[in-house]
């Protein structure tokens, strides 16, 4: 496999993975570089969503596809914003990925105003499929637990990292230096997870 498309058009998730892919030395090339437009995402699983993103991108442009499907699960609130945390608090003709982020956070603190319970987790079901009809694509998950806080801190990471809290650290995701989220964070572990998969399936 020497070229790889990423089913994403956020510029975080393509940072984090083209980093931690970066050493298996396969081209990665964002989808919306290659003219594909993102996927519907209508399932109420996370690796349900990622395998239709995944295939997707694979029958659009004939490569190998790499899809994630990521989300925070908050306790309190019986799991979600979950599947639908990228778009929990959309706004009819929003289009800019920061404002939106911002919303999101503003509508999880407001669901969460009165709650005790502050507990989260976030979720990531990564798969790779070698074609569209793949019988038996590559599937990793990984999940990051920590706290939800009751205001924004740190200016790094994006979605909801300025909200989560790793208590071990005293710190958000968001203060994080970028390898050490990409060490520690549910994207981070389930990429390593994928990575290790291919190096089995292709040893050097």
């Amino acid at each position: 496999m020497k070229k790889l498309v990423i089913a994403s058009n956020n510029p975080g998730k393509l940072r984090e993975i083209g980093a931690i892919l970066a050493p298996l030395r396969i081209e990665v090339l964002p989808q919306g570089a290659l003219g594909v437009a993102e996927a519907e995402e209508p399932h109420c699983t996370f690796v349900e969503n990622a395998l239709a993103k995944a295939r997707h991108a694979s029958r659009a442009t004939g490569l190998p596809a790499l899809a994630d499907d990521s989300g925070v699960c908050v306790h309190a609130l019986g799991g979600e914003p979950g599947v639908h945390s990228a778009r929990y608090a959309a706004a009819a003709g929003a289009a800019d990925r920061d404002g939106q982020d911002r919303r999101n956070n503003e509508k999880l603190l407001q669901a969460l105003a009165s709650a005790g319970d502050r507990s989260a987790h976030y979720c990531c079901v990564i798969v790779l499929v070698r074609h569209a009809d793949d019988p038996q694509p590559l599937i990793a998950e990984a999940e990051w637990h920590g706290e939800i806080l009751g205001a924004p801190r740190g200016d790094g990471g994006f979605g909801y990292d300025p909200l989560f809290l790793l208590p071990r650290l005293g710190r958000t995701a968001a203060e994080l230096a970028p390898e050490e989220k990409n060490a520690l964070s549910h994207r981070g572990r389930a990429l390593a997870l994928l990575a290790q998969r291919l190096r089995e399936l292709r040893p050097d």
